[in-house]
């Protein structure tokens, strides 16, 4: 099975929007699709990003709702520390290289975001950063021009 890492703005966006496409990328983990990878470092900023005021008064986002998805990551993905050595990667935000960790460390077949400091990389130690609209159709086995591919 395919280890994918989401980023932070994925699943914020998945919350946040639950008919969009960072929600179906949560639905196919949720359907057993792939493994969803995580750390300690990336929950947290899932956490601390779904509390911002700004957001909460947004998108009335509710304590049980980030505590929802928090627990389903803790108990149901992948979780590894995070703690491998990446640093100077993303000069222009250092924080991504946490996602960068996060997949190296878990031998990770993709990183999925819609940040351009990792989507610029295209991939990284052979992990490839994926769109989520590219993950998505890779997922539910659709071809570059909507041709439906082989489902196995």
């Amino acid at each position: 099975m395919r280890r994918i890492v989401l980023d932070t703005n994925v699943l914020v966006s998945s919350l946040l929007v639950r008919a969009g496409l960072p929600a179906r990328v949560l639905d196919g983990w949720r359907q057993r699709r792939y493994l969803l990878v995580t750390s300690p470092a990336l929950i947290a900023e899932v956490r601390a990003v779904l509390k911002y005021p700004r957001i909460r008064n947004k998108y009335a986002i509710t304590d049980e709702d980030v505590e929802g998805l928090v627990a389903l990551l803790e108990q149901e993905a992948l979780v590894v520390p995070g703690e491998v050595e990446v640093k100077g990667v993303i000069p222009e935000d250092p924080a991504d290289e946490r996602v960068l960790a996060c997949a190296v460390e878990a031998g990770a077949d993709g990183i999925v975001s819609g940040d351009r400091h990792l989507l610029d990389l295209g991939e990284y130690r052979g992990i490839r950063i994926l769109r989520v609209r590219e993950f998505l159709e890779e997922l539910e086995g659709h071809r570059p021009g909507g041709e439906r591919g082989s489902e196995g």
